[in-house]
């Protein structure tokens, strides 16, 4: 399991309209693990610039109509079979259908900028994240958020924890409690068991 400090990878957006693909290039300016930002504004650009920079996440707009995005997942592992997909999607889309055309997580268009980042995150350290079509997914974690329930996951205490994120215990007890309010879980064991379900945690 992923730990410490975020690996740096290159994030490639894939959307056709000019206002996304500066909103992302600002957003992402910033996180400590983006190593370069790419965008495409058309399937042959995405696999041009797949090809030629092997991103580690690529986040499929809106913009392109539901098949049209699983096309564009199959092209873009094809031309860079280690590159993860995110898929933004406006209509709901089936969590089976999404991996068939090896997408690693699929979030509604809806999120705000930070949870899609937040979610292309995730994606790029290894795991899935596809959200359930009910209206009661949970918001998506912060890093943070993410750092320590991966910790919860391993088993580390709040003080364990604390030491290895650098901490205080206090801080830890509340970015616990602020993500088992967003996963709708009482405790631990709940919030592990919600991850997993989510695909948070393998």
């Amino acid at each position: 399991m992923q730990r410490g400090p975020a690996l740096r990878t290159k994030v490639l957006l894939v959307d056709e309209r000019d206002v996304v693909q500066l909103g992302f290039r600002e957003l992402l300016a910033d996180e400590p693990w983006v190593e370069e930002f790419l965008g495409a504004r058309s399937a042959h650009e995405a696999q041009l610039l797949a090809r030629r920079h092997l991103p580690g996440v690529a986040i499929v707009g809106a913009s392109l109509p539901g098949s049209f995005a699983l096309d564009m997942c199959e092209r873009l592992t094809t031309e860079s079979p280690r590159t993860r997909v995110l898929l933004l999607t406006s209509e709901p889309m089936s969590k089976r259908r999404a991996r068939a055309a090896g997408a690693a997580g699929a979030v509604p268009s809806t999120w705000h900028g930070g949870e899609i980042a937040g979610a292309a995150r995730t994606v790029a350290l290894g795991m899935s994240l596809f959200t359930p079509e009910s209206e009661s997914a949970p918001r998506i974690l912060t890093q943070r958020e993410l750092e320590v329930l991966e910790l919860i996951g391993a088993g580390a205490t709040n003080r364990e924890i604390a030491a290895q994120l650098t901490l205080s215990p206090n801080t830890v007890k509340e970015h616990a409690s602020t993500l088992y309010r967003k996963m709708s879980a009482r405790n631990r064991a709940e919030a592990i068991v919600r991850a997993q379900e989510l695909g948070l945690l393998r």
